[in-house]
């Protein structure tokens, strides 16, 4: 039996179910078909310059960095201003995202590009984030060749790529988006709420960066 067998198990007992009751299914089955959202804070409800101005404010306000970037073309430039202004290595770790991959890096001839996954020697990642959330600065980005996740956590710089067009007011919306995207059986494994650098204040609470990932996070947005 494996340790998801044994923990729901505790949880059924606990309710006095078996999990097998068609009544109890029939109610998850529903709510899976037919999500239903939560309430939306006034904050979020805003026009696209307002989102976009609440993303920046509010990701500024956890210690994130925010660019604003007016076409893609110009992300490799900023990519290689940002790890020269930063004393950082002229080189990233990024996926296999054709959008990415697509952008002039010839402008940015001395910023070498490492593909795939990271097994936790890089210093700098480069991700395109799925959307974001301007109700709390929040960057959704969810997993794939294209956008590893371990992109997110191991190394100690994070430059994301967001574009102005896929900042939502709430989270709502955006999940909706990824349905929408990606439909049922094929969602993506993973889905990545990033709000901020890592940071933990569990030792004599003191807040500490970097703790569970990346001490920087730097946002392009694009747009």
């Amino acid at each position: 039996m494996s340790g998801r067998e044994v923990v729901l198990g505790k949880i059924r007992r606990a309710l006095g179910v078996s999990g097998g009751e068609a009544d109890r299914r029939a109610i998850v089955a529903a709510r899976l078909a037919n999500p239903q959202p939560n309430l939306i804070p006034e904050r979020g409800k805003r026009d696209r310059k307002g989102r976009i101005a609440l993303f920046s404010e509010m990701a500024e306000r956890v210690s994130a960095t925010v660019e604003r970037l007016t076409s893609p073309d110009d992300v490799p430039a900023a990519v290689a201003e940002h790890l020269r202004n930063h004393n950082l290595p002229m080189h990233v770790r990024t996926g296999a995202d054709l959008v990415l991959a697509s952008l002039p890096w010839d402008r940015a001839p001395h910023v070498e590009r490492l593909n795939g996954a990271s097994s936790g020697g890089d210093l700098v990642s480069l991700s395109r984030a799925f959307g974001g959330v301007a109700e709390s600065g929040t960057l959704v980005l969810v997993s794939g060749e294209d956008n590893p996740t371990t992109l997110n956590f191991l190394p100690e710089t994070h430059i994301v790529v967001l574009f102005a067009d896929d900042i939502a007011g709430d989270y709502e919306a955006v999940f909706n988006r990824i349905r929408d995207q990606y439909g049922a059986g094929t969602m993506p494994r993973t889905v990545n709420l990033i709000t901020g650098p890592s940071r933990s204040g569990d030792i004599e609470q003191t807040l500490i960066l970097g703790a569970h990932g990346p001490r920087s996070l730097h946002i392009l947005i694009v747009g």
